[in-house]
């Protein structure tokens, strides 16, 4: 296994002035065309195609060797078989180049003596060379700043999300571009994206470190299978000191030995023990999604909503049984809900007409309008004891015609607490949950969906103010 004594820096990965791609070439559904393709859409950079066959592809001057390029190369990306990667990196070496992709497979993942030999083989050219290096056998980087763009899928079988601040760090290339492919149907922002394969130099920890100084990254979801070995304890403590000032959800693969198997011939992958790796996820402060469902419940949740301070949860509810639902599924996560305090409950009474029920969930029944809501937040959100708030405004509700949404986006900012909402429909609903997500305000289709995501929000919370963070 390789291990690099000097780590240095990832910059030129992810800003880099010039780009080599070596493998290039203008063969329709080939790999070395489809990251050419994306780097001259996005890329703002130089690009310098690399392939002896080739004197031009795709309207650029193509190199023989990367030797033969006259400019300085920040940034190397390999497409080519395996065997000729060795090859490869000794001329990057002769070069200077610092920063390697191998988007290559066919390296230990293969479980063959030979994969092995030629992993081994790379891994120590660059350590000779100081070459930091990402993969083999991965999708590469997509930035969304800088327009770097290894992901060898083109836009009509991979569409790219919007901008945003979730970095997404991911052992498994495929997993990385459905995610991203998903949010991009769902309009979620991201702001890098790293697969890195089979890792025999630049792995989660150093990622963890960039992404923590990053100032376009807010929060970080990981996709773990294993880690790479002698990392561990490295792992747990840069985790925990970058969960001290941003958000990681983590989702680990292999939580079964069966699962382990299956991660060991996908990445070659150490995917361990699950319940030492559990403890080591809840000592570095990280949160764990245990579904694909929650890994962005969770991260929007993280990314949007202040620390809560404690665990009193007040639901207030235009519809009785969703607010029994969401009762239940607060309570097995953990919160309390308080009941109405006697001079609150009075005051409701007031406000309120006689068939509204002021007991927590306080529901306001079918004939409501947005203007109760409103009155009973107000009455809420000050309160000391009172540390998030979950809101149901089924929209099918006759009087509730969207003043509530602009209320709770100016509410979040002039309380400071959590609030999420529940919508729960067609047309209507997925307006209103629209409008709330571009605003910061999560929303979500089941009581049980949301009472985990706040869970979430909790712990990370008591982690933050525990060790003296603040968010």
């Amino acid at each position: 296994m390789v291990c690099f004594l000097n780590r240095g820096d990832l910059d030129k990965f992810f800003n880099p002035r010039s780009v080599a791609i070596i493998g290039a070439t203008h063969k329709e559904g080939k790999v070395g065309r489809v990251i050419l393709e994306n780097f001259i859409k996005r890329f703002k950079g130089r690009i310098y195609p690399v392939n002896p066959k080739y004197g031009e592809v795709l309207g650029l001057k193509c190199y023989r060797n990367v030797k033969e390029i006259e400019d300085e190369i920040d940034l190397a990306v390999i497409a080519i078989p395996a065997p000729a990667v060795p090859q490869v990196m000794k001329d990057l070496a002769e070069k200077g180049v610092k920063a390697v992709i191998i988007i290559s497979g066919g390296f230990r993942e293969t479980g063959t003596e030979e994969g092995r030999r030629l992993e081994e083989e790379i891994g120590r050219i660059a350590r000779e060379n100081n070459i930091r290096v990402i993969g083999p056998n991965c999708l590469g980087i997509y930035d969304n700043w800088t327009g770097v763009d290894t992901f060898f899928l083109p836009d009509e079988k991979m569409k790219r999300p919007p901008r945003g601040e979730i970095s997404f760090i991911s052992q498994s290339g495929a997993f990385a571009s459905a995610l991203l492919d998903w949010m991009a149907l769902h309009n979620i922002g991201i702001s890098r994206a790293v697969s890195y394969g089979n890792k025999i130099d630049v792995d989660d920890v150093d990622l963890l470190e960039y992404f923590a100084e990053d100032e376009k990254t807010g929060i970080i979801i990981m996709y773990l299978e294993g880690l790479r070995e002698g990392r561990g304890r490295e792992f747990i403590e840069v985790a925990r000191r970058v969960s001290m000032r941003k958000p990681i959800v983590i989702y680990k693969a292999g939580k079964t030995s069966r699962g382990g198997m299956a991660a060991a011939s996908h990445t070659a992958a150490l995917a361990g023990n699950y319940a030492i790796y559990r403890a080591a996820i809840k000592q570095a402060g990280l949160i764990e999604a245990m579904s694909f469902d929650e890994i962005m419940d969770l991260a929007k949740i993280l990314l949007t909503q202040p620390l809560m301070k404690g665990n009193n949860v007040y639901v207030v509810t235009d519809a009785g049984g969703v607010g029994v639902m969401l009762t239940d599924a607060l309570t097995m996560q953990g919160f309390n809900m308080p009941r109405t305090p006697p001079e609150l409950r009075e005051e409701l009474k007031r406000i309120l007409p006689p068939h509204c029920i002021v007991e927590n969930p306080i529901d306001l029944t079918g004939d409501t309008d947005d203007e109760r809501y409103i009155m009973v937040l107000e009455r809420l959100l000050p309160r000391d004891d009172v540390h998030a708030v979950v809101v149901v405004a089924l929209p099918q509700v006759p009087g509730i015609k969207g003043s509530i949404i602009d209320y709770l986006v100016e509410a979040k900012e002039k309380y400071g607490k959590p609030i999420i909402t529940i919508m729960i429909g067609s047309e209507e609903a997925e307006k209103f949950k629209s409008k709330l997500e571009d605003n910061g305000i999560p929303a979500f289709e089941s009581p049980e969906r949301a009472a985990v995501a706040l869970r979430a929000l909790y712990e990370y919370s008591m982690f933050r103010i525990r060790h003296g963070g603040e968010k």
